[in-house]
C-alpha cells in the first residue's frame, strides 16, 4: 500500500488532522481512510486524527487498498505519455478515442490503455483515476491520478480553479472581437441525452477565448475553461453564433480538412504537491487541426 509521512514543524502542538489537511488531505478523503482500511499514525503508532502532534513528530498516512475495477480491461496498445511520476500520469489522447469505457466503447479507451500501462510498470494500484476527460472526438491532454489521494488533490484544484486547462479551436465565421468571456449556464437540451444547450436553469459555466487569427470564414481561437461542463466550449461557441468547424452536434460535420470538431486540449498546468512542483504539459497539434488551420485560416 502507498504511504506518506510528514514531520510536524513550528513550535506549538497541532492536531494530526491539521497536519494532514495542510498537505492536501480533504475531510472527504479522511472519511475514506477511516472506513476503508487506511491508517493514520504518529511516530509509527496508529492514532485518531484528533490526537495532538508535537513539533518534530512524524504524521503518517497509509492509503486504503483500492480493489481493481473488473469492468475496465487492460489494453497494451501505445500510450502517448507527456508526464509521469509516482502519483500522476499525463497523456495525449488522440481524436476518435473515448476517455473511459462505456457500453459502446468498452475495450480500447484511454482508461484501458492506462490500466495496461500501470500493469506493465507494476504500479501499486491499477485503478484508473481520470481527473480531466475529453469528448471522444477532441484530442489533447488528459490527466490521470495513480491513487485516490492524488485524485482528491486535483479535484480540489479543479474546484479552486487553480488547475489550468487551455484549448485551441477553429470556429466558423469571423469573430468581431479579439477577446470574449462567455458566462452562460449549460444544461441538457430537451429531448436529448447527449446534446447540451444554454438554458437559465443550467449549471453555471464560464469560457474565456482569444481570437488569434481569422479569415472571412473562420476564426482560430485560444480558450481557457473556468468551469468544466459537458461540451462546454462547443455549446458556448455555438451560443454566440460561431460553432466549431466539423462539429456534427452543434454545427455542421462536413469539412474537407477535418472529420471531427476542430478542438484540441493543448496545455494543462497543475501543482504537484508530492514533489512541490508546478507541472505544465503540452500536447502537439495533431495533423488534422494543422490542416484545417492552414486551409481555413491561412489561405
Amino acid at each position: 500500500m502507498t504511504s506518506f509521512a510528514w514531520r510536524v514543524t513550528g513550535t506549538s502542538p497541532v492536531h494530526v488532522r491539521t497536519v494532514l489537511m495542510a498537505h492536501g488531505v480533504t475531510r472527504t478523503f479522511l472519511k475514506r481512510v477511516k472506513f476503508h482500511g487506511g491508517v493514520v499514525s504518529l511516530d509509527g503508532r496508529e492514532v485518531r486524527v484528533i490526537e495532538m502532534a508535537q513539533p518534530g513528530q512524524v504524521v503518517g498516512l497509509t492509503l486504503p487498498p483500492e480493489p481493481t475495477n473488473p469492468h475496465v480491461s487492460p489494453s497494451f496498445k501505445p500510450l502517448a505519455i507527456l508526464y509521469e511520476d509516482d502519483h500522476f500520469l499525463v497523456v495525449n489522447k488522440p481524436a476518435g478515442m473515448a476517455s473511459v469505457p462505456s457500453h459502446i466503447y468498452s475495450e480500447d479507451t484511454l482508461a484501458n490503455r492506462v490500466k495496461g500501462h500501470l500493469m506493465t510498470i507494476q504500479a501499486p494500484s491499477t485503478v484508473t483515476h481520470i481527473v480531466t476527460r475529453l469528448d471522444r472526438e477532441t484530442s489533447g491532454v488528459v490527466i490521470f491520478a495513480k491513487h485516490h489521494f492524488a485524485h482528491s488533490v486535483l479535484d480540489k484544484q479543479l474546484k479552486l480553479k487553480t488547475l489550468d486547462k487551455r484549448y485551441i479551436a477553429v470556429a466558423t465565421g469571423a469573430f468581431s472581437t479579439t477577446h470574449l468571456v462567455i458566462e452562460a449556464p449549460i444544461g441538457r437540451a430537451d429531448g436529448s441525452f447527449v446534446k447540451r444547450t444554454v438554458r437559465p436553469d443550467g449549471r453555471q459555466a464560464k469560457t474565456e477565448l482569444w481570437v488569434r487569427a481569422k479569415s472571412k470564414s473562420a476564426s482560430l481561437l485560444a480558450l481557457k475553461l473556468h468551469t468544466g461542463r459537458t461540451h462546454q466550449i462547443r455549446v458556448h461557441c455555438e451560443s454566440v453564433g460561431h460553432p466549431l468547424i466539423g462539429d456534427w452536434l452543434y454545427g455542421r460535420q462536413t469539412n474537407p480538412w477535418i472529420p471531427r470538431q476542430a478542438l484540441h486540449c493543448a496545455r494543462v498546468s497543475f501543482y504537484e504537491p508530492f514533489i512541490d512542483r508546478q507541472i505544465t504539459c503540452f500536447a502537439p497539434l495533431p495533423a488534422d487541426m494543422a490542416s484545417v488551420i492552414e486551409h481555413e485560416i491561412l489561405n
